[in-house]
């Protein structure tokens, strides 16, 4: 392709894709006489139209298209054609209709691209007909070059008009000529100085603060009175003898025993001797 061509081709898919929200990859409805011409000419058909809309592609067919290639017995042009997503048309295979009134109702939706469909045929009446609805893009193959038409009226028209709509917005807007813009809400808070915050007088350290004690209730009071009484009073100690303290006491109980019963004897023998003098 030359430079010229494809430069061209740019700007106009960029008309496209501002003018009439078309995205890649680009949705192309491609008809079955076309790929009747490709497989004969051993043309790319895929590579074709990427290198012509320069983006990536969807080729899509329809259920009528496909009829008209089985019609052919091409067995070539059919699988090529299978190779494509397959557009329903809402129109059963027995009563299909030709495909040019087929792809011409998909796409010409109440007089406008509705789903932003690239037209690639090679019939010139279908062709015709979809310059007058626009932001349909059209495509064709004249002597094994794929070849895009320029924008048509009706497309250029809708370019024109949404042009003029943005030119005019804003501060060009007639109805606004020589008022002043009203301040957003954005303008209104950037410009308006930061609120000091007031420090007001600090309170105590809440660790050092005394926590508040619950008053006890009239019944419980008198309890707890009691309570206090006797804990008052002195409680007698417990004095706890060690292991070695005991034995000393423990030996010093047995010679004193040892010494009363010597002493015992005795006394016997004087109360003897006295009651025999008697």
């Amino acid at each position: 392709m030359r430079q010229k061509r494809a430069k061209s081709y740019k700007k106009q898919m960029l008309v496209y894709n501002y003018a009439f929200k078309f995205r890649e990859p680009y949705q192309v409805l491609i008809d079955d006489q076309l790929v009747l011409d490709c497989q004969k000419s051993h043309y790319d058909l895929v590579g074709g139209l990427k290198r012509t809309l320069q983006a990536e592609v969807k080729p899509m067919i329809t259920q009528c298209c496909m009829q008209a290639l089985y019609s052919t017995k091409n067995q070539a042009a059919i699988e090529s054609g299978k190779s494509f997503e397959r557009r329903r048309c809402n129109h059963p295979p027995k009563e299909a209709k030709p495909p040019n009134e087929c792809i011409e109702s998909v796409v010409n939706v109440n007089g406008s691209n509705k789903h932003r469909y690239v037209v690639a045929s090679q019939d010139i009446t279908m062709r015709r007909k979809l310059r007058k609805v626009p932001g349909v893009p059209l495509v064709h193959i004249s002597r094994s070059v794929m070849v895009m038409e320029p924008l048509s009226e009706a497309s250029s028209r809708v370019n024109e008009i949404s042009e003029r709509e943005k030119l005019l917005k804003g501060l060009n807007d007639p109805k606004m000529a020589g008022l002043k813009a009203a301040p957003s809400a954005e303008d209104e808070s950037e410009n308006q100085a930061p609120v000091k915050k007031r420090k007001g007088p600090k309170g105590p350290n809440p660790l050092s603060v005394r926590k508040k004690q619950k008053k006890p209730e009239q019944g419980k009071g008198h309890e707890q009175e009691q309570d206090h009484e006797s804990d008052g009073k002195k409680k007698r100690r417990r004095r706890r003898k060690h292991k070695g303290s005991q034995g000393n006491i423990d030996g010093q109980e047995d010679t004193a025993g040892a010494v009363e019963a010597q002493d015992r004897p005795q006394e016997e023998h004087n109360n003897s001797g006295d009651q025999q003098d008697a």
